[in-house]
């Protein structure tokens, strides 16, 4: 993070309290041809520190520059790292683009974070996350009907993790309503929901899983 500049303290050296002097506009802007690597070093520079995917729309604000040219710059930089055959890779996954390890490298990765340990989702978690993911936004007790078990702590599992959130609450019985994640699109390498493999008409509809919901409770 850039330091904000200051001018000349105070004979005593000590700067008066709440005062906040005025960063001159001239000197936060720049162009990013007179960087020795150009727009492309640039724009690697930003995806080196990024934590979540970000999008060519954002990248060209901050870099003060066209869309298009940072369309060409991710190509350009991306070309030279298969040509390179480096261990990392760009990919453009939930909207936006991310520096990825490259997955013929997961072995070594997996080897060096979890010391050769996967830590895995259980049995019960991934078929309450996809229950979810087909039927969002779903309430708890519709999970709970189709799995046909108690999923209280499996849905406390998933949201510690990032990969579903409340989206809303149902208007009859104000039971919260949940929903993927973008971190979840990010994991699995998808773009959005509809590129989720067809599975949605092999789970019961709407109104079937009410049925099976309202016998639960008699």
């Amino acid at each position: 993070m850039t330091d904000t500049p200051v001018t000349d303290p105070p004979a005593d050296g000590v700067l008066e309290e709440g005062v906040v002097e005025d960063v001159p506009q001239d000197q936060l802007a720049f162009d990013v041809g007179d960087f020795p690597g150009g727009l492309r070093s640039a724009v690697e520079a930003v995806l080196m520190v990024v934590d979540e995917p970000v999008t060519e729309l954002a990248l060209a604000s901050a870099l003060e520059v066209p869309v298009p040219d940072v369309e060409t710059a991710l190509a350009e930089l991306e070309e030279g790292y298969a040509a390179q055959q480096r261990g990392f890779t760009l990919r453009q996954v939930g909207g936006g683009w991310r520096v990825y390890s490259r997955p013929e490298y997961a072995p070594v990765v997996s080897k060096f974070l979890l010391d050769g340990q996967q830590a895995k989702l259980t049995q019960a978690s991934l078929e309450t996350l996809a229950v979810i993911a087909y039927r969002q936004p779903v309430s708890r007790s519709r999970v709970a009907a189709v799995r046909g078990v108690n999923v209280d702590g499996v849905i406390r599992t998933l949201l510690t993790r990032g990969l579903i959130e409340e989206v809303g609450s149902e208007e009859e019985s104000t039971a919260n309503l949940y929903g993927t994640t973008s971190y979840f699109l990010e994991r699995l390498g998808l773009q959005s929901l509809d590129d989720l493999p067809a599975l949605a008409p092999y789970l019961p509809e709407v109104d079937v899983l009410d049925e099976i919901a309202e016998s639960g409770r008699s």
